[in-house]
Order: structure tokens, then C-alpha cells, then sequence
């Protein structure tokens, strides 16, 4: 014997699922690229290293948006420990976050 409620949940539920999707990702990737600029002279350098301490940069393009922003979270609350990273994202909004994020999630590997 089938159950009515069964396709109504699934429905539903693959409703939810697909509407949290994008939601995910709030920030402004054109706005990003603009706000991008003083991170590309650091991620932007194929094969960098910081001088002190010594630390070869990430790429950042291609990289997940909800990573990013826990990043640059991280940092900004001490959590991730580099001092030009703290020293950079302590100046950003919340919404510069998540715009930096839409940014380098949308492009290729840079």
C-alpha cells in the first residue's frame, strides 16, 4: 500500500534543498573583483612566499565561497594566525567578505 505523504515530503524536502543552494552564496562577485585588488598582490603571484614568516600564498580563485568566508572570519577573530591576513581582514565588513568570497569562488584558479 503506497502512502500519499511520500512524493508531498520528497517534493517538499528537494524544494528546500534546491532553494538553499544559492542562498549559500550572498555575496557580490563584481563588487569583489573590485575589493580584490589588494589581495591579488599577494594571491595573485604564481608561486609566492612570504618573506616573514615564511609561508607560500594560496590561490584563492576557484575555491569554495563558505570556505573563503570562514577564512577571512577565522582571521579576523584571531582563530587562523597570520599577521598580514589578521592585520587585512580586520578592516573588512561582513559584506566585504562575502563579496571577496563570491569573487574568488566565481573564477578560475588564479
Amino acid at each position: 500500500m503506497r502512502n500519499p505523504m511520500i512524493p508531498a515530503t520528497l517534493l517538499a524536502v528537494s524544494a528546500l534543498l534546491a532553494a538553499s543552494g544559492p542562498a549559500l552564496a550572498e555575496g557580490d562577485a563584481a563588487a569583489g573583483k573590485v575589493k580584490a585588488y589588494t589581495c591579488k598582490g599577494c594571491h595573485g603571484i604564481p608561486g609566492y612566499n612570504n618573506v616573514y614568516p615564511t609561508y607560500k600564498v594560496p590561490k584563492l580563485g576557484g575555491q569554495h565561497y563558505e570556505y573563503l568566508v570562514a577564512a577571512l572570519k577565522s582571521y579576523q577573530a584571531g582563530e587562523r594566525k597570520h599577521p598580514t591576513m589578521s592585520l587585512q581582514a580586520s578592516s573588512l565588513s561582513d559584506q566585504d567578505i562575502e563579496d571577496l568570497a563570491a569573487y574568488f569562488a566565481s573564477v578560475g584558479t588564479e
